[in-house]
């Protein structure tokens, strides 16, 4: 009986540990996203979370080490999602398509990572480490996997995988982090700011991709 409590008792507080790891996780990505990491404060990010400033170090060795946690939870998720369309049995242009859906679908699910992300890149990757850059290489090893594949089916053209991945990260980007600007020009006369939906994003990304790929001029 009372190795059953010990472990019902444990249980739970597993549980509570869990439950402020993911607060703490979701307001820090709040936070970063709209201050960046310098301007970032750990106080403002233990109240968002409903928690004490320990249980950031409890969970986290430190503000950077909590930062560079939401950096490598969006490029994992990417890197496995794509690594998976490499893989996939379909054709190579499929195989173009599924590789811009999987970036959009993460990109989508953290609305945080965006303004995020456009911040590291004028810091000049000033907070990245090892790990989140071990997963950016695996997203690019999938790309250009997709592109050999197709080259050699005769499909594709020779193409920079970098400037390609460049042309399809960039709009999509751009499209999730920009929903508010694009709702406030609206407002202000420019209907067509907010008119353009998430899937004809994709879409055009898409056919641009192959375009480009396929040589192709329309």
């Amino acid at each position: 009986m009372r190795k059953t409590a010990a472990r019902r008792t444990r249980r739970r507080q597993e549980d509570r540990s869990a439950a402020s790891r993911e607060r703490l996780f979701k307001a820090a990505a709040g936070e970063f996203a709209a201050r960046g990491f310098a301007g970032a404060n750990i106080d403002r990010i233990a109240r968002a979370a409903r928690v004490n400033k320990a249980m950031i170090y409890y969970h986290f060795a430190s503000k950077a080490a909590l930062y560079r946690e939401i950096l490598r939870d969006m490029f994992e998720a990417v890197a496995l999602r794509v690594t998976e369309a490499a893989h996939a049995s379909t054709d190579p242009g499929d195989k173009v398509r599924a590789f811009v859906e999987a970036i959009a679908v993460e990109a989508e699910a953290r609305p945080h990572f965006p303004p995020i992300w456009f911040r590291e890149i004028a810091e000049n990757g000033a907070h990245l480490d090892g790990a989140t850059v071990g997963h950016m290489s695996r997203i690019l090893e999938a790309l250009g996997s997709i592109l050999r594949e197709g080259a050699d089916a005769g499909r594709f053209q020779p193409v920079n995988t970098l400037l390609l991945h460049a042309g399809i990260v960039g709009p999509l980007l751009l499209y999730f982090a920009s929903d508010q600007l694009r709702r406030r020009l609206a407002r202000g006369g420019i209907p067509v700011a907010s008119s353009v939906s998430r899937d004809e994003v994709v879409a055009h990304v898409q056919r641009l991709a192959l375009m480009t790929l396929e040589g192709r001029t329309a």
